[in-house]
């Protein structure tokens, strides 16, 4: 199956100094010029394949959603390569991005941030339609957007009320219904259902599977919640302060997570499976900042298996069983 998204090496970082008097710094009574840059995403790779969910997990501010925005093109990497059906799509301008905006659209945490509250959800879903040419006019876009929200689970009459008018969950509604007015090949959901209750949780997601079959669409999932992303993924990337550090099949990270920060994210995690829950491991330090990034791994001041390598050489991605592959110096049970 031919990969629809192949990433590599790409690298986000958010520069904190924007005037002299932000680097200005004492030290011993002298002044000195300090440059603070914030690293959010460092040199992560994945491949997602034709018609699969890859997901991205791991803590809040780990970098999954600036990566997200940054593989779609709403922030501009500041290295690395973004491949879109192989085509490199890293330093396309603006006007050449347009036609693939069709195609690759995405879904937002917060729903009532991203839809305009002076537009009624009829003309929020027909905007795109008209834009891209989807629809020959403003009838067939006004057709199509009605028969978009109602495939969503909307009723028609709902069409001419506004954003702040629904719940949570129905907003949500709205902004799948408005991606999918492009007929996209690819969409980023960044933890799409992060927001709602339980139960409308279980609806976005049956949801959006049912439309991953219908229009035979691909997925990077954004989530933090591992239950969520066992019921939705193909396969796995797990994040920590910017870098994947596990990542392959869903059944190979969820029956054997071999790298020990995803150990912790599986023990911290309720669950009533006996073959998928680990041992409580230990923890200890703070996460170290995205401004001074350790030399080495970026777990190692936390990890409980570290040794001397680990802080002094980062580690890179090592295929440890056929579609697992994880990033540490000692992993757990790794084969000699």
């Amino acid at each position: 199956m031919a990969n629809i998204l192949e990433v590599r090496n790409l690298v986000q970082h958010f520069d904190l100094t924007k005037g002299f008097l932000d680097r200005l710094r004492f030290e011993n009574g002298l002044p000195k010029l300090v440059h603070r840059v914030a690293h959010a995403v460092n040199g992560i790779s994945f491949d997602i394949r034709e018609g699969e969910v890859f997901s991205l997990v791991g803590e809040s501010g780990c970098g999954k959603s600036t990566a997200a925005r940054t593989i779609i093109r709403l922030l501009e990497p500041k290295a690395g390569t973004i491949a879109y059906r192989g085509l490199d799509i890293t330093k396309l301008a603006r006007k050449e991005m347009i036609p693939l905006r069709r195609e690759m659209q995405m879904i937002f945490q917060d729903p009532y941030a991203s839809l305009n509250p002076r537009q009624r959800v009829r003309d929020i879903v027909m905007e795109p339609m008209l834009f891209h040419r989807k629809a020959k006019n403003r009838k067939e876009a006004a057709e199509k957007s009605l028969a978009l929200l109602e495939r969503v689970g909307l009723n028609p009459e709902q069409a001419l009320r506004y954003p702040h008018q629904f719940s949570g969950g129905q907003r949500q509604r709205i902004g799948i219904a408005r991606a999918l007015a492009m007929e996209p090949r690819f969409i980023i959901a960044d933890e799409p259902v992060s927001a709602l209750d339980v139960s409308i949780q279980a609806q976005i997601l049956n949801m959006l599977m049912d439309l991953k079959e219908e229009y035979q669409l691909s997925f990077l999932f954004i989530a933090h919640d591992l239950s969520v992303v066992k019921h939705i993924s193909d396969s796995v990337g797990v994040m920590y302060l910017g870098s994947i550090v596990e990542t392959g099949r869903k059944e190979n990270i969820f029956r054997n997570p071999r790298h020990p920060y995803t150990r912790l994210l599986f023990s911290s995690a309720p669950t009533l499976d006996e073959e998928e829950r680990c041992e409580p491991a230990e923890l200890k330090g703070e996460i170290p900042s995205s401004i001074n990034l350790p030399k080495g791994c970026a777990f190692c001041e936390r990890c409980p298996m570290a040794v001397e390598i680990c802080a002094q050489e980062r580690p890179v991605l090592k295929e440890v069983e056929p579609g697992h592959s994880v990033s540490c110096h000692c992993m757990h049970g790794d084969p000699a």
